[in-house]
């Protein structure tokens, strides 16, 4: 017999595009609701990775307790089923201690994964993800092959998001169906808490002034000597350089374009990330929206009484 919806624990989530201010807000609800932060991050995930991927200060995640933050070596893989996977048993964990588990974070595919699950897609192949990769240093080819096998997904995907692409791909080949037919098929949603879903959506033009201060400070804060010392570790194995700013830092340090040219590059990036985010998360049902940045006293009073009207 199932439990009634209201005797369920809770579960929040905050999503938003990057830089509006999503760490702020679920620390200030962690604190208010005895929680607990769960990142939604992908390249957070990643070891060694700190300068370009905005984690939350050592002070930050002394105030309330952090999960699955520098938890997948440099040179390691982590695809949206094995985050799912991972996010959901530390969720379980914070709930059964009595806490408030809160995720937050920006990558949408994880959290689609997380709450809605993700079909059993076939095994990586290496060999094959290595052929695609080498064929990924010709200009928009992964994106034009995917269309070619799945137009729905190529529609969904950037044409620089390799990653995505080689196993959107991937998916296809093996299992000789397009992967949006798959999608439809044997997904498990997370069962269990009633969730709650606080989105952020600060003004464009402040959001955008925002992300490009904040792509400037990574690059005065040393964004450029961490890549280069993480290339000289690890070389192309640190899969992770290709995310946003470390793609234009490798670009800068092997003379591909100047120090303005990478953190010019390195804004409209994020820029354009941050208008892909929205379009997704604008697809995500029963979103609280609040206007403004998650920093702000008023945004965060108002999440908090979306919490604790439930």
């Amino acid at each position: 017999m199932e439990r009634p919806l209201s005797s369920l624990p809770l579960l929040v989530v905050v999503l938003g595009p990057t830089a509006s201010g999503k760490t702020a807000l679920s620390i200030a609800l962690g604190e208010r609701f005895n929680g607990e932060l769960v990142n939604c991050d992908s390249v957070a995930m990643y070891r060694e990775f700190e300068v370009g991927t905005a984690k939350p200060s050592r002070e930050e995640r002394e105030r309330v307790p952090h999960h699955l933050f520098d938890v997948v070596e440099p040179t390691g893989h982590i695809t949206a089923g094995d985050y799912a996977r991972k996010a959901r048993a530390v969720i379980a964990e914070v709930s059964a201690r009595g806490r408030l588990p809160i995720v937050a974070g920006g990558t949408g595919l994880y959290l689609r994964a997380l709450l809605d699950g993700l079909f059993s897609g076939p095994p990586r192949s290496e060999e094959l993800r290595e052929r695609l990769r080498a064929s990924a240093k010709r200009s928009s080819y992964l994106h034009r092959m995917l269309h070619r096998l799945d137009p729905s997904a190529a529609a969904r995907i950037h044409a620089n998001d390799t990653p995505k692409l080689i196993r959107a791909i991937e998916v296809c080949l093996a299992a000789g169906k397009q992967m949006t037919e798959m999608w439809q098929q044997g997904r498990d949603p997370l069962q269990g808490f009633r969730i709650v879903r606080i989105g952020l959506d600060p003004g464009r033009q402040a959001l955008y002034a925002r992300i490009n201060a904040r792509a400037q400070q990574m690059f005065a804060s040393g964004l450029v000597a961490e890549t280069r010392a993480l290339l000289e570790r690890h070389g192309d194995k640190a899969g992770a350089l290709n995310s946003l700013g470390y793609k234009q830092a490798v670009q800068l340090i092997r003379g591909e374009i100047d120090q303005a040219g990478a953190v010019a590059a390195a804004q409209q990036a994020h820029r354009n990330y941050a208008k892909r985010q929205m379009t997704w998360f604008r697809r995500e049902p029963d979103v609280y929206w609040i206007k403004g940045f998650g920093d702000e006293k008023d945004v965060q009073r108002d999440a908090s009484d979306q919490i604790a009207r439930l």
